[in-house]
């Protein structure tokens, strides 16, 4: 009887917090905003790319309070808010702005597992925007800055083992007022500039580990040489007595292993048949990696990898082209901004998260450009497993020198502050080490046209030389400098090459922007814009065809890859593929679906 009450008390308990929360505001919303349960909101495990069994999610209805900047911290709270969605989004059930002047604050208590007694315990955030201060029972246990990567906390020694914890969280974000990488967000929305995202944005999660523990790895395939090394770091102060052993496995059983000591990297030899990986054969290897100290093993986790080579190479025609595993490729995508009108930079659910890769896959690209923004570590690893090749940008941040996109730079760059040009160079490695183990990135982009843009051969040499396996565009239809990989044009709307490098590979880093506005399923009902507007999906869709056909022309003359915008509508932008509450498609399919392939597959026939 006593167990029968106890799973009333939770089912109502769990009722309560559903019917005190809803999301706020007029807006549109997407039909996974219908089902947010706010006790199983994100469930799924946070970071597929290095994962142990014992986890628990804080994601949920949290306690906030928004004060003033400095101001100690709030003796009682504003409300709920649903975590992780961000306190201006509808989904958070706030709906507020912060602002520069203010701080937002969360509260909430946790217990720790009983089984997790004889481990240390991480507190890990996916991401928060954009600084954070963190206590656990009133001990600071620490601080971040950069809005888009995770971080860990060891809170071990703030714990009480046995009943409730109670764990708070400070963030300031200035949005626009300040010089950090900010993306799209600006106090005062208008056009191309969106919504602010203050504060938790990622699951926040914990997780049990030994004192000694594996703390990330740095997964390196090299298809010429057959390898793949795998660089298991970890937390110990030093190498000594230490082992790190990686089992690879295809379809549950092993084909190849490797150890090493001395903190030295695991080279494992693959099999002669390896399965490389690709658009059309996306093929994914599992990992085992244990750590041992003094023989025994301390810690294991699960991670996964691929065999593939990004790269370029000059053609018969004397064209640098894109090249996967050694063989030409047409890389072409769409824009991706990953935003949401019910929950701004979080998608309401991991379904609705990977919804725009499938369908990016259904419509016939064969890659994403992600556009300004870092997603969460479960959409690099859908990528990874249904095969769409990424274009990393850099959030950009700060203000612009003189653009000049017409022809190589011979201006002046303006020069970011000692404090700003620290805060990019310290997000843009971060953003790189969380990434870099994910197979489908193939290009870092340190810019996006002139926005922030400085020192641009520099910090194009430094990307390069901290991942040599990737390519480098140095500044997406920014300012160009004949360093890099890559030149990139944008040209709105229909495709053009004015300019040409013959010694990178030539991109259209963006074009299109066709609009087209359906009225129930728009942001603002009188502010909308697209570069060019049409009325119906045949209008849209014929013009679409025509720009492709006229890419596919420039493809053969240097084009290698190009990027269409974009994926969906975004607040006042009608220019998506599909509306921003993702409920109607604005093209014909089978249309897009034919052209795409075609680009996809152009430089097949030059073999």
């Amino acid at each position: 009887m006593k167990k029968s009450l106890s799973v009333v008390a939770t089912l109502f308990a769990a009722v309560a917090a559903q019917g005190q929360y809803a999301p706020v505001g007029d807006k549109i919303k997407t039909s996974w905003a219908e089902s947010i349960d706010v006790n199983n909101v994100h469930p799924e495990y946070p970071r597929p790319i290095m994962e142990r069994p014992r986890w628990q999610n804080l994601n949920g209805l949290w306690n906030y309070a928004i004060t003033p900047k400095g101001a100690a911290a709030p003796g009682q709270y504003d409300g709920e808010i649903l975590v992780p969605f961000a306190v201006e989004s509808s989904l958070s059930g706030v709906g507020k702005t912060v602002g520069d002047s203010k701080e937002l604050w969360y509260n909430r208590t946790f217990t720790v597992p009983a089984d997790w007694k004889n481990d240390d315990v991480l507190l890990n955030f996916g991401a928060v925007d954009w600084k954070c201060d963190v206590w656990v029972n009133g001990v600071k246990v620490g601080s971040h800055t950069g809005g888009f990567t995770p971080f860990s906390m060891n809170i071990t020694q703030a714990l009480n083992r046995k009943g409730k914890n109670e764990l708070s969280v400070r963030v300031w974000d200035p949005t626009d007022r300040g010089t950090q990488p900010r993306g799209k967000q600006v106090t005062k929305p208008h056009g191309i500039w969106y919504t602010p995202v203050t504060g938790i944005w990622q699951t926040v999660w914990m997780e049990p580990v030994p004192a000694t523990h594996i703390s990330a790895l740095r997964t390196l395939p090299d298809i010429d040489a057959n390898t793949l090394t795998v660089d298991v770091l970890d937390n110990a102060a030093s190498a000594d007595g230490m082992m790190a052993e990686v089992v690879v496995k295809k379809d549950g059983k092993t084909v190849a292993s490797g150890r090493s000591i001395n903190g030295n990297p695991v080279e494992v030899e693959m099999p002669a048949d390896v399965a490389l990986w690709s658009p059309s054969s996306p093929n994914l290897y599992d990992l085992d990696v244990t750590l041992y100290k003094n023989g025994k093993p301390v810690d294991k986790v699960r991670s996964y990898a691929a065999m593939r080579k990004f790269s370029t190479r000059r053609d018969d025609s004397g064209i640098v082209r894109l090249q996967l595993n050694n063989e030409d490729l047409f890389q072409f995508g769409p824009l991706d901004q990953g935003w949401w009108p019910d929950g701004l930079y979080t998608a309401p659910s991991h379904e609705a998260l990977v919804y725009d890769i499938d369908k990016t896959k259904d419509w016939g690209f064969n890659m994403i450009r992600k556009h300004i923004k870092v997603e969460p570590a479960t959409w690099y690893t859908h990528c990874d497993r249904n095969g769409i090749i990424v274009w990393q940008d850099m959030p950009s941040g700060d203000t612009n020198p003189q653009w000049q996109n017409r022809r190589y730079f011979n201006g002046v760059e303006k020069y970011r502050t000692p404090e700003s040009e620290a805060q990019y160079r310290k997000e843009w490695k971060e953003i790189m080490d969380c990434l870099y183990s994910y197979p489908c990135i193939a290009m870092w982009i340190p810019f996006n046209e002139a926005w922030g843009q400085f020192k641009t051969p520099e910090i194009t040499a430094w990307t390069k030389a901290y991942d040599p396996s990737r390519l480098v565009n140095p500044a997406s239809g920014g300012n160009f400098y004949t360093c890099g990989d890559v030149l990139d044009l944008h040209n709105y709307p229909g495709p053009d090459m004015y300019l040409y490098d013959a010694q990178r590979a030539n991109v259209l880093g963006e074009y299109g922007g066709i609009g087209y506005v359906i009225p129930e399923n728009i942001w603002a009902p009188d502010r909308n814009w697209g570069y060019i507007q049409f009325n119906s999906p045949k209008e849209v869709t014929d013009e679409y065809v025509k720009y492709a056909e006229e890419l596919l022309k420039l493809a053969d003359k240097g084009f290698t890859g190009a990027v269409y915008t974009q994926t969906t509508d975004v607040e006042v932008e009608v220019n998506g593929l599909m509306t921003y509450d993702r409920k109607k498609i604005k093209v014909d399919e089978d249309r897009v679906r034919d052209v795409n392939r075609r680009l996809c597959n152009s430089l097949n026939k030059k073999k």
